[in-house]
């Protein structure tokens, strides 16, 4: 598999590279991203192949089938990390919630977020490739409150990787903050900033396209590479789960093979949707991928009129704080796909000199043939929360929001993969408030509220995070971060 830039070649970079230098060097010519060349058509003989295979099963064949330059050894390490998960044999469980809904949980991971199902596997190929060719990497990561975590949690202690890791100071859960800055490996380093995600990516993507910053890393002789998913080694196990999700619905007698269905995906950077985009593009047989959003709803905005309008747009606190995110970079990769390099180019240049592009009526349109959007906002997520625990399950709030979307989007009798990102325990106080109407609660005393209605306990490495010590408790200023990070070095 090779890969180019969504902006064009600005003749330094290489106009074609493999996987394993996507992932080392994750930003491509003028800012851009780095795509696939061509995708293999996978085809009904590859699903039906899979019909009896476990998730590490398929995974390897997939990423085989891509023929991605990592020795199959690697892959085997990294596949074997989701022996981990609370089911080695079926990390994925897809749960039947409605008659045509069914909640494809991928928070059964070590920090009870769906960015372990990627964050997991590319820990261990990135340091796999960092030792291989002798260097040293550092690894930075943006994070709305689950990449870190998960970022933290992969890269701990492995050689040859060091990783900064920025959030936004009082944007994330307790849960999350508590997950980052009680850990203790020596090659992590964890920042608050005082801003919003949008800073924090902002950030990242500056320092990886900044050549004073690279200069001063060279003279360390450290390289330089990101967690987020800009980088494309996150996509390609994103793109894993969607597969998998649908033939469970064929082993459920939910579907019939080559049934289309709804992908149902709560989105805030993009990632999760753009895996199922890909999935689709291999053959997947996908009706529409709905994308939910919460107040910050500049992805419904897009898709229904075709304008990406940030002008005089700040981030909006919600009760999905891992959505509050304006700038979603995989969008990116979707208008290259659709409109090519030239297009791209231009709309994403327009987007960061004047905060705003606006798509053509027959782009809308074509945007439109495959994605739709609406968006839910707390209080509708707190009854779409009630709702379903009245009915015997328990979400959380990211969930929620694409129970809204399937009752507003889904408009074919077709069944809807609903993608559940965390686990409830992340995200208490406001699951404890839809549940009980308790306000003003703190995350442990939400936890426990909910351990007795719901009948569930909580997880020990949950409960395990509020007696730990706090071993990373800076909080700078965004203009700070840069020194701060050399200074860690």
């Amino acid at each position: 598999m090779k890969f180019i830039e969504t902006r064009g070649n600005d003749g330094v970079h290489p106009e074609e590279i493999t996987f394993s230098e996507a992932i080392l060097s994750p930003i491509a010519s003028f800012g851009g991203l780095y795509v696939p060349k061509e995708l293999p058509v996978l085809g009904e003989a590859f699903l039906t192949k899979h019909l009896g295979s476990t998730y590490q099963e398929l995974a390897s064949d997939l990423l085989s089938t891509l023929d991605i330059d990592i020795d199959p050894s690697v892959i085997a390490e990294a596949l074997s990390l989701y022996d981990k998960f609370d089911d080695p044999l079926n990390p994925v469980p897809v749960v039947k919630v409605r008659d045509d809904l069914y909640v494809s949980e991928l928070y059964h991971g070590p920090t009870r977020a769906f960015k372990d199902m990627a964050l997991q596997p590319f820990g261990v190929v990135l340091s796999s490739i960092a030792q291989k060719r002798g260097e040293e990497y550092l690894i930075l990561a943006a994070t709305s409150g689950d990449t870190g975590p998960a970022a933290l949690e992969t890269f701990k202690n492995r050689p040859n990787v060091r990783v900064v890791c920025l959030y936004p100071d009082g944007g994330t859960s307790d849960v999350q903050r508590l997950q980052m800055v009680t850990e203790d490996g020596s090659n992590l380093k964890v920042i608050g900033i005082k801003g919003d995600f949008d800073d924090a990516q902002s950030a990242l993507k500056r320092l990886l396209s900044s050549v004073s910053f690279n200069e001063a890393l060279k003279a360390k002789n450290i390289s330089l590479s990101a967690a987020n998913s800009v980088n494309f080694g996150r996509i390609i196990f994103q793109t894993i789960y969607h597969i998998h999700s649908y033939l469970e619905l064929v082993r459920q007698n939910a579907i019939t093979l080559g049934e289309k269905i709804y992908l149902d995906v709560p989105s805030g950077n993009f990632g999760n949707a753009l895996g199922g985009y890909y999935a689709y593009k291999m053959g997947l047989p996908v009706e529409k991928i709905i994308i939910a959003s919460n107040e910050n709803n500049v992805l419904t905005r897009l898709i229904n009129t075709g304008r990406y309008d940030l002008r005089g747009e700040k981030v909006i606190p919600t009760t999905s704080p891992a959505m509050d995110i304006l700038i979603s970079s995989n969008v990116e990769r979707i208008l290259f796909d659709f409109f090519g390099t030239a297009r791209a180019k231009v709309l994403m240049n327009s987007l960061e000199s004047d905060r705003f592009y606006a798509l053509t009526d027959d782009e809308t349109m074509k945007l439109q043939s495959i994605f739709a959007a609406d968006y839910c906002n707390g209080a509708e997520g707190k009854g779409y929360i009630k709702e379903a625990f009245d009915g015997g399950y328990l979400m959380d709030p990211h969930t929620a929001t694409c129970f809204k979307a399937y009752d507003c989007c889904a408009t074919k009798s077709l069944k809807t993969i609903v993608y559940s990102t965390a686990e409830w325990t992340k995200f208490s106080p406001t699951i404890a408030n839809a549940l009980t109407g308790a306000n003003d609660m703190n995350d442990i005393d939400a936890l426990k509220l909910i351990s007795k209605t719901a009948h569930i306990s909580i997880p020990a490495v949950i409960q395990g995070l509020f007696t730990k010590p706090i071993t990373q408790g800076i909080v700078i200023d965004k203009e700070n971060i840069e020194t701060e990070i050399l200074k860690f070095l």
